[in-house]
């Protein structure tokens, strides 16, 4: 059994090596310092289970996940309040709340061994990445993967949002992104009051607005500051005047 170890913090990867030991059928393969050099981890080896730290400098655990196109299971070693782990324990393998006894550990280990089937353990990890997304920390940003890099995108540096396939299209002052996700996700994640659902494919950050002119009908058209021309149906002209207060 294949494990990285995926935390910022020395001695809590010290930790988990220690109690990892009574385990002759694991073998640890990376430890890693941060969200990076986890993602690169799992690429080169592959693993079968990762303890995971959620709050890591760069990027977060959470995001880190959402560029691994099949995450492999996942056990959270984290400092995370109360609250919050509520909200994840029905979907992660498990998680140890920081500081955890060996007998926690264990348990955690053990939980994840008589895990059998595959596809309810893929289904979690979606079902927890969804869940994590609304989370304060990942609606700030966007992280996504630019070939081989990692581009974190503050939301206020977002023009507009596009549909393109399965895929939604980031556009920005440094080019446009591609994210595997929904437009849906988008309207439900963002502020509201900033990003407002113009049209079926589009969603438009209202702060780069400079004008809206009508166009064919009850349709209009958003010129941002950029110069770029996004469509507003009658329902998106609709929000973007209350939100406008016009």
């Amino acid at each position: 059994m294949k494990v990285i170890i995926i935390d910022d913090e020395p001695l809590a990867r010290m930790i988990i090596k220690e109690y990892l030991q009574p385990y002759p059928q694991v073998e640890i393969v990376a430890e890693c310092n941060d969200g990076f050099e986890g993602l690169k981890a799992i690429q080169q080896y592959e693993p079968d289970l990762i303890f995971l730290d959620i709050q890591m400098p760069k990027i977060t655990g959470f995001e880190m996940l959402e560029l691994i196109d099949s995450p492999p299971a996942v056990i959270f070693t984290t400092a995370y309040d109360q609250y919050a782990i509520k909200a994840f324990e029905a979907n992660a393998v498990d998680y140890l709340l920081k500081p955890f006894a060996r007998e926690r550990f264990g348990k955690a280990v053990q939980k994840y061994m008589d895990q059998q089937a595959k596809t309810e353990t893929k289904q979690s990890q979606d079902d927890l990445l969804e869940q994590a997304s609304h989370s304060p920390i990942q609606n700030q940003r966007i992280v996504v993967k630019n070939g081989s890099k990692i581009k974190i995108i503050p939301v206020q540096d977002v023009f507009y949002l596009e549909a393109a396939d399965d895929f939604v299209k980031i556009h920005t002052e440094e080019g446009a992104f591609l994210k595997n996700k929904t437009m849906s996700f988008f309207e439900q994640s963002l502020n509201d009051q900033q990003f407002i659902r113009s049209h079926r494919s589009y969603i438009i950050n209202v702060q780069q607005i400079t004008r809206i002119d009508p166009y064919e009908k009850d349709n209009h058209i958003a010129i941002l500051k950029s110069g770029a021309k996004v469509p507003v149906s009658r329902n998106g002209y609709v929000k973007l005047r209350s939100v406008l207060g016009l």
